[in-house]
């Protein structure tokens, strides 16, 4: 089953990527060192699930992968602005990012930031240029926007960095959230499982999805989105450096609300498996067709980076 998802992963990973090295390079008024930021991080690698998802989920409601390349890239786009922004010292502080030094350590902190906001602002220039017909565009832009703002990743890092203590909010509604699983359940959800659903949203909409078909896409999306992000906060704890490039240990050290830390490892293990047997049961409406997408869910849960 691992064999069959890493290569799925691999491929769609090269169309991605592909793609992007093609609508990176047909922007000539980009400033060198802003195009340097953007593709070192862009091209940094990583296991591209959120643009495999939107490409997979196309394919399952009936549409090309020409349809849905276009949000596949704009969510790649989306992700590593996100991790960008995540590792500055004002956030999460991190120096290591997929292996190597975070964007900012290799190129300050001001060019990190507007590599960041360049690769937000392509997310929608892409989705707003190749997706037809323009109702549809719509459609996918607003998919991305209620997932990246307010009220999904963004949101979520603002309730993250709440509970840590670095924003303070104490006349802020959000500062009041419910402590203890409640609230890590909000903040994977806005900050995680909402730009995972809006992956497999966005699949189905390239493919003109009937409205129970994208239903049943996002609520597979959100389920898996929870379940990786279970994982990432497991592995935190469990993992090294090396193996998930990225330092391991910060959740504890920066005093994050992460599953493990509030309920325990084997519970939050036991939660993780329960939300990717539910990411699975959603694509019961696709029948057999949907056999990648619930090994995929599998793979979530069983990998080791």
């Amino acid at each position: 089953m691992t064999d069959n998802v890493s290569e799925l992963l691999s491929r769609r990973a090269c169309q991605v990527e592909a793609a992007l090295r093609e609508w990176l390079a047909d922007q000539p008024d980009v400033p060198l060192r802003l195009g340097e930021a953007i593709r070192y991080s862009i091209e940094a690698g990583g296991k591209r699930v959120r643009p495999a998802l939107a490409l997979e989920c196309c394919a399952l409601c009936g549409g090309q992968d020409r349809d849905a390349l276009p949000a596949a890239a704009a969510i790649e786009c989306v992700h590593t602005f996100s991790l960008i922004h995540d590792d500055l010292p004002a956030m999460d502080d991190d120096d290591l990012r997929r292996g190597r030094p975070t964007n900012h350590k290799v190129f300050g902190e001001a060019a990190a930031i507007l590599a960041g906001d360049a690769l937000l602002t392509l997310a929608f220039e892409l989705i707003v240029r190749h997706a037809q017909p323009s109702e549809k565009a719509c459609r996918m832009a607003l998919t991305l926007a209620r997932a990246t703002g307010r009220q999904g990743m963004i949101g979520g890092q603002v309730l993250d960095l709440l509970a840590e203590g670095r924003i303070s909010g104490a006349n802020d509604a959000t500062a009041a959230a419910p402590a203890g699983i409640e609230l890590v359940r909000r903040i994977h959800e806005q900050k995680t499982a909402r730009l995972i659903a809006a992956a497999c949203r966005l699949g189905g909409l390239a493919a003109d999805a009937a409205e129970h078909e994208l239903a049943a896409l996002e609520a597979y999306g959100l389920k898996l989105g929870l379940a990786f992000q279970a994982v990432d906060d497991l592995l935190d704890v469990t993992g090294t450096s090396r193996a998930l490039g990225k330092t391991a240990g910060k959740d504890a050290a920066a005093g994050k609300q992460t599953l493990p830390r509030i309920v325990g490892v084997e519970e939050a293990w036991r939660i993780a498996e329960l939300q990717a047997a539910d990411a699975a049961d959603a694509l019961a409406p696709f029948g057999g067709a949907a056999a990648p997408l619930r090994e995929l869910a599998r793979f979530v849960v069983e990998r080791a980076s």
